[in-house]
């Protein structure tokens, strides 16, 4: 007897194969040959077998390495055919012969045989020791289910924290993922991806043609593999009401992971779709509001790692993205409960009037609104559309628009307008008479000021072309500010000042030179008027505050 070799490590999360079997020390010492079944080799051995008599699939339950010297082979060709089809009737790994006693080569009725059901047929030149070999193979299946056995129960633990932490829909996939290896997303009954944590493929090529590509993978009545894809899909259900469903997706080819899925992804699966089952009754917020909430803020702030990458989220979310140009918009809305009521109501209300668009709450009175227009759709009309709708929804909301973007990558751009000029928009600011909505080309002098209104420059600008004029009037209980500011607002025409203040022209030009002193200034020069008005409308708005 040859001297026993010890298992090497088994493959993590499976059953060892007939290849990892064939390159274990104690069969590689017979020099094995692969006859038949060459591209077979990746079935799983779950147990080995060694038999002499003619029929042993009756002792077989399917995935069993057969072992046998050949000396209960039939001589005659149907009899050999009646014996491999037994084997491969009850799914035999593959058959393993020894060429030493009865044979030193396979029959070729054995062959053609195996080479006709499929099944490996692996020949031995030298001599092996059966019992050793199933020794070490079943200690090498039984070390590998002791691993798969711990695997599962940290994963187990791994989900029970995540639940007992409260955590959202984003944090279970993303442990999925990383535990699995496997891309994992989560769609609603309509078959919009709302969350996609990638792993070994990006998100375009995991979310491209989704709607499609899901709606051919039907519903499975448990957790399992569907679809021309070979997904792995388990629903996510509530007391017998499907929420939605989370699908992990094939590792794709190439990859250093296996492309199949095993008993543990199964098992994170599971985990998965009760997590967030927990996750949906602990977050009162529905998947789809959270899902447009984080794509328009990953639009936003340029998170996507990529323009493909944006263009499959937003997609795989129900919003078009070819042949459309974007539009960005915020609505301030003067309370959070409001904000939290519109963020519901404006959707449907947009749904009813085909318009195309993600809706999310920004900040806890802001909304973000993106919307997809045709080409023949002008934007300013379709931007005072959607205002009208958020009016009626949220009396009182300010919208500001940005201009148009013409693809996803210049979305950012268009937020960046849109948040700029609701900066520069003071609450109860008067609307244009011919629309309900603010846009970049309302921003004048005043708005300007008033966006930047929390800069000390400004501040310190104001006050020291002011400051003192303002110290004299409190000291001696004039008003030259007044007449200062009828005098600007006449363009220096101190004939229109003095009858705007309801003043005399000798006493406005009494004034004004005392102003001209207290400001070491000449009124008459426009550059210093300019100045002093630029520091007047400064002044306003920082007592606006």
């Amino acid at each position: 007897m040859s001297e026993t070799h010890p298992p090497g490590p088994g493959p993590a999360g499976r059953p060892p194969t007939v290849a990892d079997v064939l390159a274990l020390p104690v069969l590689a010492a017979g020099r094995p040959q692969v006859v038949t079944g060459e591209t077979r080799l990746d079935r799983p051995v779950r147990w080995v077998h060694i038999t002499e008599l003619t029929d042993p699939a009756s002792f077989l339950k399917g995935g069993e390495l057969v072992l046998t010297t050949g000396m209960p082979l039939p001589d005659e060709p149907a009899g050999v055919r009646r014996y491999v089809d037994e084997l491969a009737d009850i799914g035999a790994a593959a058959l393993v012969i020894e060429l030493v006693r009865r044979y030193h080569r396979p029959p070729e009725a054995l062959v053609q045989a195996c080479r006709t059901r499929g099944l490996p047929l692996v020949t031995l030149a030298d001599d092996v020791n059966f019992l050793e070999v199933t020794q070490v193979v079943h200690t090498l299946i039984l070390g590998n289910q002791a691993d798969a056995m711990r695997r599962t129960q940290r994963i187990h633990e791994a989900f029970t924290a995540l639940t007992l932490r409260g955590a959202g829909p984003e944090d279970v996939l993303r442990a999925a993922a990383e535990m699995s290896g496997h891309t994992v997303v989560l769609e609603n009954l309509v078959h919009q991806a709302l969350i996609c944590e990638s792993s070994g493929r990006t998100a375009e090529t995991a979310l491209t043609d989704w709607e499609q590509r899901s709606r051919a993978t039907p519903p499975a009545d448990r957790t399992g593999r569907s679809g021309p894809e070979g997904w792995l899909v388990a629903s996510v259900e509530y007391q017998g009401e499907a929420w939605g469903r989370v699908a992990m997706l094939p590792t794709p080819t190439g990859t250093p992971a296996p492309p199949v899925f095993g008993p543990e992804d199964v098992t994170v699966l599971e985990r998965t779709a009760m997590a967030l089952t927990i996750a949906r009754l602990i977050h009162a917020t529905p998947w789809e509001r959270t899902a447009h909430r984080n794509a328009l803020r990953d639009l936003a702030e340029q998170r996507h790692p990529s323009p493909a990458d944006a263009r499959a989220r937003v997609a795989a979310l129900g919003l078009p993205t070819e042949n459309v140009c974007f539009v960005a918009v915020l609505a301030d809305i003067p309370t959070a409960e409001d904000t939290a009521k519109a963020e519901v109501r404006l959707p449907e209300e947009l749904r009813t009037t085909g318009t195309k668009a993600l809706v999310g709450r920004l900040a806890p009175t802001r909304l973000g609104i993106l919307l997809a227009l045709r080409p023949s759709r002008q934007w300013r009309p379709a931007v005072e559309q959607l205002s009208r709708t958020a009016h009626r929804v949220a009396p009182g909301a300010t919208l500001c628009a940005g201009s148009p973007a013409p693809d996803l990558a210049d979305v950012a751009r268009s937020f960046r307008e849109a948040a700029r000029v609701a900066e520069a928009t003071e609450p109860g600011r008067p609307l244009p008479a011919d629309r309900s909505f603010h846009e970049r080309s309302d921003i004048g002098l005043r708005r300007l000021l008033f966006a930047l209104r929390d800069d000390t420059r400004i501040q310190d600008y104001a006050e020291r072309q002011l400051g003192r004029l303002i110290d004299h009037d409190t000291r001696h209980g004039t008003d030259l500010l007044s007449v200062l500011r009828q005098y600007l607002d006449a363009a220096g025409n101190k004939t229109v000042a003095a009858r705007a203040s309801g003043l005399s022209r000798e006493t406005v030009y009494q004034r004004l030179r005392t102003i001209e002193r207290i400001l070491d200034c000449d009124l008459e020069s426009g550059e210093q008027r300019t100045e002093l008005h630029v520091a007047l409308s400064a002044l306003d708005v920082l007592r606006a505050r």
